[in-house]
């Protein structure tokens, strides 16, 4: 069999005309050889790493034939490419493209200097200990003389490869050749087969629940990318472990701005939407952790975060219901979102929710940001808050004193209101309680309580002649034809 094998190899060679043209894309246009470990940089190009890494030390910028120049700030490993390169190789019993050395990858890019620009001959010999021989390890990579390009151009790559894609290149983690365990894992989450998937995510969430140094190391563009499509898998353990393993990474603080530009917030809301009741738990976490960034906020409701937040307030998962609190109330710090919040009606679904006891602390404290804007006050003067607030307050029926605490500061939010809110308050009576509050409360109830009394007494020279029924009528009957109008 040894012998038939040789000759058979030996007839392969002597056939160039039978091999298919090798793809321009997989020849690296600087070795010029099949690529064995190629990289993208951040201006789209591919190319052998250790010829990246050789500009780069060499400070040697190629141009391409397209006029085009790379950018060699990041690399990112191109797994798509380098596993089409190996089947092609393999369906066409070729042999693997061995890696080339960085001193082989050296030796060529001082060759390609010295070509372009003789002057820096000189100075470039002196950093390099002069001129060395290149060795043999490149001629066994470059593309055999027997067979042909797929073009009768010059052998140099496309540019604007479609295998990667980022939303930055700033957001992308400059390469760790060493990252075995991410390879490894990253060929399991990329498996066609189920239960390779479903141990690649339990590992991965396993890998990154106490360890935050493997957070960090694990979340690049391509685990991401991964998990991106994992996460809307409709096999439950796939899809569960997914999630919390994306929980896990978004728990480092590194980890929040780059999740969030990878693209994944929109498959989340899609499991929060419809997906199995133990994913939505979890990324009802994910989107509270990333929430607790500033620079993640606008653009997570954005993305239409805020509807299927909303929504999950009423799930029957407690954890769901207490997360999805927690990242509104997050997402409501910044004007753009409390703005969709009142549009989306969520002003009346909140305040019933505070009427029936449901969560009163968590939903209170939305109210509080909510207070904080004109659009926001409005409505809820709109909702009758001040009158529900009040009655809150005369209850007393709160499951702490921050509870209270947080009822009088929506309260102070909306003495903001003007003399909208003097009316209302003096319809409810809200100055006699307050004083009430003020003698047996926390120091902070205190604190609101003074502030909301001062506001009602304080006299304002259009104040002394309101009729407060007449203002308090004229307000409803603008709220009513408002409704009508919308």
């Amino acid at each position: 069999m040894g012998t038939s094998k040789q000759r058979w190899r030996i007839s392969f060679h002597k056939s160039p005309s039978k091999q298919p043209p090798i793809p321009i894309e997989f020849v690296c246009p600087i070795s010029g050889s099949l690529m064995a470990d190629p990289v993208i940089v951040s201006s789209g190009h591919t190319f052998e790493r250790h010829c990246v890494h050789a500009c780069k030390s060499l400070s040697f910028t190629p141009v391409l034939p397209d006029g085009s120049i790379p950018d060699f700030s990041t690399v990112i490993p191109n797994l798509a490419l380098k596993s089409t390169i190996l089947n092609f190789c393999r369906s066409n019993f070729l042999d693997p493209p061995k890696p080339i050395n960085f001193l082989t990858a050296e030796n060529l890019v001082f060759t390609l200097n010295a070509t372009r620009n003789p002057q820096n001959l000189a100075k470039d010999a002196a950093r390099f200990n002069g001129v060395r021989v290149i060795q043999s390890e490149t001629e066994l990579n470059r593309v055999p003389s027997h067979i042909s390009t797929s073009s009768e151009e010059s052998v140099t790559p496309r540019s604007g490869p479609t295998y990667y894609s980022s939303s930055s290149a700033s957001d992308v983690e400059t390469l760790n050749p060493n990252s075995i365990e991410e390879d490894e894992l990253l060929v399991k989450l990329k498996s066609s087969q189920i239960s390779e998937q479903e141990e690649a995510v339990i590992s991965f969430r396993k890998l990154t629940r106490t360890r935050e140094e493997t957070r960090f190391q694990l979340c690049t563009p391509r685990t991401l990318s991964a998990l991106r499509v994992l996460i809307t898998s409709r096999y439950i353990s796939v899809q569960v472990n997914s999630v919390a393993a994306l929980v896990n990474l978004s728990l480092e603080n590194r980890n929040k701005v780059k999740i969030l530009r990878s693209g994944i917030v929109p498959s989340l809301i899609d499991v929060l939407k419809s997906g199995f009741q133990e994913s939505q738990e979890h990324v009802a976490g994910a989107l509270f952790s990333l929430a607790l960034d500033d620079q993640n906020k606008t653009a997570i409701g954005v993305l239409g975060a805020l509807p299927p937040l909303l929504h999950a307030l009423r799930s029957e998962s407690e954890r769901t219901r207490h997360d999805s609190a927690l990242a509104l109330y997050h997402l409501s710090l910044v004007q753009s979102n409390r703005a969709k919040l009142v549009k989306l009606g969520a002003v009346q679904a909140l305040l019933g929710m505070v009427k029936t006891g449901h969560m009163m602390g968590r939903i209170l404290l939305i109210l509080c940001n909510l207070a904080a804007s004109s659009e926001g006050r409005a409505a809820m003067l709109d909702g009758s808050a001040v009158e529900c607030f009040v009655c809150m307050l005369r209850k007393g029926e709160f499951d702490s004193e921050s509870t209270r605490e947080n009822c009088l500061a929506a309260l102070y939010g909306l003495s903001h209101g003007g003399l909208r809110f003097k009316g209302l308050a003096k319809e409810a009576a809200a100055e006699e309680l307050l004083i009430q509050v003020e003698e047996m409360g926390s120091e902070r109830a205190k604190d609101k309580v003074r502030k909301i009394l001062e506001v009602l007494r304080q006299k304002d020279e259009e104040e002394e002649e309101v009729d407060w029924e007449k203002l308090l009528n004229s307000d409803d009957d603008f709220s009513q034809a408002r409704i009508s109008s919308s």
